[in-house]
């Protein structure tokens, strides 16, 4: 019988890869803190798990070789602007970086906990097929 990965691991490797995602940006708004006109952006996490999530079950296939390959897209689903709390500086930058701080640990903080609990499902596997 062949383990279902899809199954074992269930949303936390979409997570994972979410969130590693959102470090990225985040980390580009707080490289650019200093940056004239620079536009803070952010990922709404919910959402974008959920697209993930729905184009996942859908399963998309190319039937036709006109359609469009959506494995290759660049787009991150969720992706906006932040909207700053502070009125503009006057640079055009909208980097705050305190909250770009709080989101980033935030954000490090949940990437580590989808890792603990992805960890614990492989020693699960593992032990399953070991037969501990």
């Amino acid at each position: 019988m062949a383990i279902n990965f899809e199954k074992a691991f269930g949303i936390h490797e979409t997570a994972l890869n979410l969130k590693a995602t959102r470090a990225e940006i985040l980390a580009t708004n707080l490289a650019n803190a200093d940056t004239p006109n620079f536009k803070a952006r952010d990922i709404d996490f919910k959402k974008a798990l959920q697209n993930a999530q729905s184009s996942h079950v859908m399963g998309l296939t190319r039937t036709n070789a006109r359609h469009f390959d959506t494995r290759g897209s660049t787009e991150i689903p969720g992706l906006s602007y932040r909207i700053p709390l502070q009125p503009d500086t006057g640079d055009g930058n909208t980097v705050e970086a305190q909250i770009e701080q709080t989101k980033f640990a935030e954000n490090a903080m949940q990437y580590q906990t989808s890792l603990t609990i992805l960890s614990g499902k492989i020693k699960g596997l593992m032990s399953a097929i070991r037969g501990d």
